[in-house]
């Protein structure tokens, strides 16, 4: 009966918890859906153009999670600052993530307009082709100019998503991303075919409605939560000034920094895995592209439980309910954790035919089930993992954190993968395997620090901080 206790949680509790993740899991699930949509439209026109377009959105993903991380530290202030109810709290952290959102904003321009043909050519094999890496950079290349338009919008939309869920508001951005999500989708149709009189631009018209989405994304969320501005109360005055005070602004950076490093180590450590893999071949790329995208639909779930941890924990700490913290980071790990086993059942089972969908090389397509079958098998140990991520995030263990996850990515997962790829003659699924298998070692970490309870933190409370 204890065991049951500490593991399953009551209605009430359910109820809160769905309250927030719903709407979360219905907006990532109809972004993701939509992504899929999108890269079997690209995969129609052929492989070197979804390989191209593959590979840039890699290098995007790397600003999209320093974004994520670059709020983060905010965001552990602001999620107990919500749970303190203090409006002028969440104000600061909002301010804050204005700097910090234009300065990596414009470190990404540099990056990105300096150097794109360097950072695309890593993942080219030195055994491909002169044809088709010529084709390939050519597609990579008028992508990323497009996409690059887009990264102002999404910056903005991320700035105002993240404040609004951290005060328990999930429906607007959910909303806004609907709507985007469905404008992308329908020019994505027209100018990828050319459709309806439009052009048949191809992997360009695809960047081009991307882009399009993300306008159509933030002129809603931001027209939206000023119009409700009575209800959000910490908009009020926000751009009246940029004030924050010092020693708040020191300990947001002190918090934030191990956090945009991880995420900036996380999601390029990501890239190099796909670049280890790459040295096999373009049909490695293009057959993990297939795999990661429908992955992304079905990582939904234990990925919003993850903020819901963040939330849900990140309140009840700013609120000094340890005692509830404590239960409820076990009820939304186990249910986290079952939700996975059986979304990992579906995925394994429709594993066979949504890779049919692609025109792509039977190879292509073979290679694709069988990288998701293995992901299928390991959802349960990500969601573990994830979870235990958030919980340690929460109250402030940023340090630990990043050693928890960027630090194991570089120190274990990348080194592996790139000793295996390059000096051994494993097939390619066999060295995935191992890689994955990894998985276990931060189940074990995360599980033994979730038990010591070092994750309960206070940060606002100056005499806890």
């Amino acid at each position: 009966m204890g065991i049951k206790r500490k593991l399953i949680g009551t209605k009430d509790f359910y109820k809160k918890v769905f309250a927030i993740v719903l709407p979360m899991i219905i907006q990532n699930t109809i972004t993701n859906v939509v992504n899929l949509l999108d890269n079997v439209m690209v995969g129609r026109i052929g492989t070197l153009q979804m390989s191209g377009l593959a590979i840039v959105n890699q290098l995007i993903f790397v600003f999209n999670l320093c974004i994520f991380g670059g709020l983060a530290g905010a965001g552990i202030f602001s999620t107990q600052y919500a749970g303190a109810g203090d409006h002028k709290g969440i104000r600061y952290c909002f301010r804050v993530k204005l700097f910090i959102g234009a300065l990596m904003l414009f470190i990404a321009l540099f990056v990105f307009l300096k150097f794109p043909s360097p950072l695309i050519k890593m993942y080219l094999a030195k055994d491909t082709p002169k044809s088709a890496v010529t084709a390939t950079l050519g597609y990579s290349l008028s992508y990323l100019k497009i996409m690059l338009i887009g990264l102002l919008p999404f910056t903005v939309t991320q700035i105002y998503s993240s404040s609004l869920r951290e005060i328990g508001e999930t429906k607007l951005p959910m909303v806004s991303s609907v709507i985007a999500i469905t404008v992308n989708f329908t020019f994505n149709y027209l100018l990828i075919f050319g459709k309806l009189g439009f052009p048949k631009l191809g992997v360009d018209g695809a960047a081009i409605a991307t882009v399009l989405s993300r306008f159509v994304e933030v002129i809603i969320i931001v027209t939206a939560a000023t119009k409700r501005i009575n209800e959000f109360k910490f908009l009020k005055g926000a751009f009246r000034s940029l004030y924050v005070p010092l020693d708040l602004c020191r300990n947001i950076l002190q918090k934030g920094f191990p956090l945009l490093i991880n995420e900036f180590l996380w999601s390029s450590g990501m890239a190099v895995l796909l670049q280890c893999y790459s040295v096999r071949g373009l049909n490695i790329v293009a057959a993990l592209n297939i795999s990661n995208t429908v992955n992304n639909l079905f990582n939904v779930v234990f990925l919003t439980m993850g903020n819901a941890v963040a939330i849900i924990i990140g309140q009840h700490l700013g609120a000094n309910q340890i005692k509830q913290a404590k239960t409820s980071v076990w009820h939304l790990l186990t249910l986290s954790v079952s939700c996975c086993i059986v979304i990992g059942g579906i995925m394994a089972l429709l594993a066979p035919f949504i890779p049919r969908l692609y025109n792509t090389e039977t190879e292509v397509r073979i290679l694709a089930t069988k990288f998701l079958y293995i992901v299928a098998i390991f959802m349960p140990v990500y969601a573990f993992a994830h979870n235990c991520y958030f919980t340690l995030r929460s109250g402030g263990r940023t340090l630990i954190t990043f050693l928890f996850d960027s630090a194991f990515t570089w120190g274990v997962s990348v080194p592996c993968a790139f000793i295996l790829a390059r000096f051994t003659g494993l097939p390619i699924l066999t060295l995935y395997i191992i890689v994955q298998t990894l998985e276990f070692v931060k189940c074990i970490v995360g599980f033994i620090m979730l038990k010591k309870g070092i994750w309960i933190r206070n940060i606002i409370d100056r005499n806890n901080a």
